[in-house]
């Protein structure tokens, strides 16, 4: 299976893409020519030098100090979203699959309520609510995109649940919990860690966006969604300033799209041994 990964080139891309952002986020602190935090007005809006790699911004921040620290900010909120959505999703989804009954019958109630409502709008009630923060950025968005993972789970259980194997270690006594975490889990990883990595795209695209509107990260944090935020009214005279955090953004998504259709390819229909 490995060597039928990397055969895939849209993979070795992405996952390029992908390393080089993260060590770029690792190692921040030794890359950054300047502090992201530091103003200096009297050097605002200049244009790159060998002390600013990008040029200043309106409040004479070094542009490629922030893009850089921003990386970290981004990665780490877009990692800490998708992990708890995975968390809180994997096991519902096996859970309402397998059991079936009452109990699905509830869990999908439920989902089919949140998911009622279109995602993006319930997050910006659940942010709003909660208060303009990273922090409760995130827990708006674990607590709402949790529901679609969930669904697709399900199915890929309930379809596991079926095939012969598990019909057979039912009859020999096998116990449930061995069967949801060794068996189904066990052939339904390699779709969930391909959706997980597709979706890794839209995260970001939602913290850039959400910081953006005022609802994500407060300034002055170095985070890309709020580099464009802060620029906005310079669009015109110096568009300079939406354009490096925006191909940052870019770059990153299409990286990790790139690394989640590698492996989907790889992996092909082969879900189940």
């Amino acid at each position: 299976m490995t060597k039928k990964i990397l055969k895939q080139k849209g993979f070795i891309i992405g996952l390029a893409i992908v390393i080089f952002f993260i060590l770029i986020a690792v190692f921040a602190p030794y890359i950054a020519p300047n502090n992201p935090l530091e103003m200096n007005i009297s050097c605002k809006l200049q244009k790159p030098s060998s002390q600013y790699w990008l040029g200043t911004d309106n409040l004479g921040r070094c542009i490629a100090s922030r893009i850089i620290w921003g990386a970290r900010s981004t990665l780490l909120y877009s990692m800490t979203v998708l992990t708890a959505i995975v968390i809180v999703s994997i096991p519902i989804g096996l859970i309402s699959g397998y059991v079936g009954g009452r109990t699905d019958a509830v869990i999908m109630r439920v989902i089919d309520i949140i998911m009622a409502i279109p995602s993006f709008m319930l997050v910006l009630a659940v942010a709003g609510t909660l208060g303009a923060s990273a922090r409760n950025m995130i827990i708006a968005m674990s607590s709402v995109w949790w529901a679609g993972y969930a669904r697709i789970i399900r199915g890929m259980a309930i379809e596991v649940k079926q095939k012969d194997f598990i019909l057979a270690l039912k009859s020999a006594g096998c116990s449930h919990v061995k069967i949801i975490t060794k068996h189904i889990f066990k052939n339904i990883a390699e779709p969930i860690i391909v959706l997980a990595t597709l979706e890794l795209g839209s995260i970001i695209l939602a913290i850039a966006s959400f910081s953006f509107i005022g609802l994500g990260a407060q300034p002055p944090t170095p985070e890309w969604g709020i580099m464009i935020s802060d620029s906005k009214d310079y669009i015109q005279s110096q568009p300079q300033l939406m354009i490096y955090p925006g191909i940052a953004i870019i770059i990153t998504v299409i990286g990790f799209n790139m690394l989640g259709e590698g492996l989907k390819n790889a992996f092909g229909r082969k879900l189940y041994e």
